[in-house]
């Protein structure tokens, strides 16, 4: 690539930073952080309540202080200059809200402490920042003496809440009560505590930092030297004994080889090192990183990884273990062209399992690391495709959203705050050479939000009173220690060629696989670990059945209703090995379950708004119907919306001549979905919209759901049917209100802007950047509501419920039935795997019982739905154009950017 492309893009990141932070300041600052499908900022408690999720946002402008140190980074000093002001003059860290004690102080004190890291770097330099007298550095100090109270337990390790203003007292603090908290959240905290107590002279942080990572280490599973996922914060028991380096355990090894590198205490790299080679010995299955049990490490506790591991290659370059690093780099960008973007858990064949895609960074930091590790230009073209695809499917007008399904392209309204803090500072890095960095990056580490601490702290104030307990009682080998942070220069010294001829055989891993993890379950089991029970073999009526389940400490309980409903008990059992293989059997009936309702579901579609000033860049997640046509095997339906008289569709047209070739917009309620498709038909509608009567009800908080049929023949309905909660509706119903034509295509996924405005005249940044979108069906739907099943299976509690086939004909993509009224006439749909399912007969397996690889061509083909393809590099006139033409586009572009600038869309 050459030094002119590379300027490009760099200048294209500066840009697309510009238009993430800008929008930001201009729509939802002082708020936590921008929502940019409604240009409005999310305020903590005036907005449905998302869960764990919503613990980040403290009323303390999240984004902004997130965002502090991206600015230096990307040379705009200026504005940093200014942002530091506005923190010093408007953040308030002692509001009455309950935080996470893990995300304030990843992403809140990070922030301040990178944002100082910078500011005294800037001051010293000379030119900007000469008032500047420590106070982020105040604030910083300020908010961790907030945040102490947290580790007032026996163990050491943190509550996993705080109340900014009370701490952890009750109930005004509504705090304290929790007994469970992460791994990584407990050991998550040593680079940014101790940096303050470095920075400060104040040892405290540091020396609680340590106290908890010093327990999490005394806890690990000793036989196996791997830790789980939560730990009982008061006994420092496991309650979620699975292991990986994912979702609940990630940056807990990052800050253990990390806290050696800041630090210099060799406590902490003998850790890291123990750890890794219990990682590469039971987890690693190259190309795969597949959780596994910790008391049994050879058994592996899923079939599906999530999005968070995405890390562990820049980690394994700075350990310096680069062959595993690209090998599973290149798996997860196999992954990424496939889907777009990189799927927030994927199966071990590579199909969508959880199908969100909240704009993670992580797969971009390990790009950043591999290409520094290997120079190999193959790695500015991954961050290429990056860039490519946030311009092309995750640009908004008011920003980036994230995406609420991969396989469709819909949106959510979400913006979080580490987009700007990691996303951007490790694509522009990627891109940036030396001379193009106003300070020397290699003089700083980087936090697992990316905020960079200097390394100088390791020669101030030392004075932390340091108990090495690591090699009182670990025997550790040599080889733990071969190339930690080994020299680049070694490593490549004359073979340029050595990362792609680790590439190569992978490069068809994600279209044709046979997982070595799912082949070494089967293997364990032919070895004589075989489980007494499979769950593809249960029967409820089986006596013999029912005692095998007694013994492993699960009860079977029937339902008025016709269910039936798993409770596992790990006390109950008869032994510990019983306990475990109840504990398997009960995974395996969620995986099983969540398998066969994918076969009767139909995935989530999308309505896109492709009229003035949207062109295609909002995309709304809808629910399909059980009748009409499948937009996935049927042409998808564009026109302009109309609403129809009466609203709720239950009765003939009043209007026929409005909706008449349009789409017709309905209200949900007082008859059913097939009643209303069938009375906009008759008035000549080519498609509906049915609106959730239901006021505030959206997609990011509510199940989506299919809309079923009225128990009548339903082929007579032609005409395609989706289904918008009210928040969605109300963003087309608002647009018609600002624009009054408006225009959609209802499909199911997003299509290529480029082929949707083929032959306008508006900016190209608007239709994509450099390459075109190619339209392919992705696989099989995977039931997205199941982290929700999956994630509440404890090693002492387990359920799962099952219903004969014969008790539910409608399939659902709702995994919460209690959010739809049974009185609701209309035909809602019914629950979900984690609640219901048909009786188990057949588990599908991705591999032969003699170990030899079948093909999952079926499984995993793709069809092309080829588009004919439109020029990226869209000119602002043709030759031969009507001057009256090119006119009334630019007229048209000009309204846009206007339209831009407005709070609402």
């Amino acid at each position: 690539m050459s030094r002119e492309e590379k300027q490009k893009l760099g200048n294209q990141v500066l840009e697309m930073f510009d238009h993430a932070y800008g929008n930001y300041m201009e729509h939802a600052y002082p708020a936590d952080e921008l929502m940019p499908l409604t240009c409005r900022g999310r305020v903590r408690g005036q907005e449905p309540s998302r869960g764990d999720v919503d613990d980040a946002l403290g009323k303390f402008s999240l984004t902004l202080i997130d965002s502090l140190d991206t600015l230096v980074v990307l040379n705009k000093t200026k504005e940093f200059e200014d942002a530091v002001r506005k923190v010093l003059r408007d953040v308030n860290l002692d509001n009455d809200v309950v935080v996470s004690v893990f995300e304030t102080n990843i992403r809140v004190l990070g922030g301040l402490l990178g944002g100082h890291s910078l500011a005294i770097m800037l001051k010293e330099k000379g030119e900007y920042m000469q008032w500047y007298n420590d106070e982020l550095l105040q604030m910083a100090k300020q908010l961790g003496y907030r945040l102490l109270p947290a580790f007032n337990t026996t163990s050491g390790l943190p509550y996993p809440r705080i109340n900014l203003k009370f701490g952890i007292r009750k109930p005004e603090a509504r705090t304290g009560t929790e007994t469970d908290t992460c791994t990584a959240c407990a050991g998550t905290l040593i680079l940014e505590f101790a940096a303050l107590s470095r920075f400060t002279g104040a040892t405290i942080f540091e020396e609680y930092a340590r106290k908890a990572l010093d327990f999490l280490w005394e806890k690990r599973q000793r036989s196996s030297n791997l830790v789980g996922v939560t730990i009982n914060i008061h006994t420092g028991d496991w309650v979620r004994k699975d292991s990986g380096v994912g979702a609940g355990i990630d940056s807990y090894y990052e800050y253990l080889l990390k806290a050696y590198v800041l630090l210099g205490d060799y406590s902490f790299l003998e850790r890291f090192n123990t750890h890794y080679d219990a990682i590469m010995r039971y987890i690693s299955q190259p190309p795969l990183l597949l959780d596994v049990h910790i008391h049994k490490p050879m058994l592996n506790a899923r079939t599906w990884m999530d999005a968070l591991l995405a890390f562990f290659p820049g980690l394994q370059v700075l350990k310096g273990d680069i062959r595993p690093a690209i090998e599973t780099h290149e798996m997860l960008y196999q992954v990424i062209k496939k889907h777009n973007f990189l799927p927030e858990a994927f199966t071990t064949d590579f199909r969508v399992h959880w199908a969100q895609h909240p704009l993670r960074p992580e797969f971009a930091e390990s790009t950043y690391f591999l290409y520094k590790a290997t120079g190999d230009p193959y790695y500015l073209e991954v961050g290429k495709t990056l860039i490519e695809n946030l311009n092309k499917y995750a640009r908004v007008p008011c920003g980036f959203a994230a995406m609420k399904d991969v396989r469709t392209g819909s949106h959510e309204d979400r913006m979080d705050s580490f987009f700007l803090a990691e996303m951007f500072k490790y694509l522009y890095l990627l891109f940036a050479d030396k001379e193009d960095i106003i300070f020397d990056i290699e003089d700083y580490i980087f936090t697992t939000e990316a905020h960079l601490l200097p390394l100088w702290l390791s020669t101030t104030n030392q004075n932390i009173s340091k108990k090495n307990t690591t090699s009182e009682y670990t025997e550790l080998d040599d080889s733990n220690f071969d190339w930690t942070c080994p020299n680049t220069q070694i490593l490549f010294p004359n073979d340029p060629l050595y990362a792609q001829s680790i590439r190569e055989p992978l490069k068809n891993v994600v279209d044709k696989s046979c997982p070595r993890g799912i082949i070494r379950v089967e293997e364990s089991f032919r070895s004589g670990a075989k489980p007494p029970l499979r769950a593809r073999d249960f029967m409820a009526t089986n006596p013999e059945h029912l005692e095998i389940l007694k013994k492993m400490g699960v009860s079977l309980i029937h339902l008025k209703d016709g269910r039936v409903q798993l409770v596992q008990h790990a006390i109950q059992a008869a032994s510990s090995i019983d306990a475990e293989d109840g504990l398997r059997f009960m995974q395996e009936m969620i995986e099983l379950s969540s398998q066969q309702q994918k076969e009767q579901q139909l995935p989530p579609r999308a309505v896109q708004i492709v009229s003035h000033p949207f062109f295609g860049r909002v995309v709304l997640t809808a629910g399909p119907a059980q009748f009409g046509p499948d937009l996935s095997k049927h042409k998808e339906t564009r026109g302009f919306v109309a609403s129809s008289k009466p609203y709720n569709g239950c009765s003939e047209l009043t209007n026929p001549e409005a909706v008449v070739g349009k789409i017709a917009l309905i209200k949900r309620g007082q008859c059913m979905f097939a009643e209303k498709a069938r009375n906009i038909q008759n008035a000549g509608a080519i498609g509906g919209i049915v609106i959730d009567d239901n006021e505030g009800s959206s997609s990011d908080t509510a199940p989506l759901f299919q809309m079923a049929g009225d128990g009548k023949e339903t082929d007579d309905i032609k005409i395609p049917m989706l289904f918008l909660f009210s928040k969605e509706g109300s963003i087309i119903l608002d647009a018609i209100r600002e624009y009054e034509e408006v225009e959609v295509l209802l499909s199911d996924k997003a299509k290529d802007r480029a082929a949707i405005l083929k032959g306008k005249m508006i900016p190209s940044y608007i239709i994509n950047s450099n390459s075109e979108m190619e339209n392919e069906d992705q696989p099989s739907p995977e039931n997205d509501s199941q982290n929700q099943g999956a994630e509440r299976m404890t090693s002492s509690s387990h359920e799962v419920d099952l219903v004969d086939q014969e008790s539910s004909e409608e399939s659902s993509l709702n995994s919460h039935p209690e959010s739809l009224s049974p009185a609701d006439t209309d035909n809602a749909a019914s629950p979900s795997p984690s609640e219901q399912t048909s009786t188990p007969t057949e588990n599908p397996e991705t591999t032969s019982h003699d170990g030899e690889c079948i093909d999952l061509d079926n499984q995993l083909q793709e069809q092309s739905d080829t588009e004919e393809d439109a020029s990226p590099n869209v000119s602002w006139g043709k030759k031969g154009q009507p001057i009256d033409s090119i006119l009334a586009d630019w007229n048209e572009d000009i309204e846009a950017f206007e339209m831009m600038e407005k709070d609402e869309l």
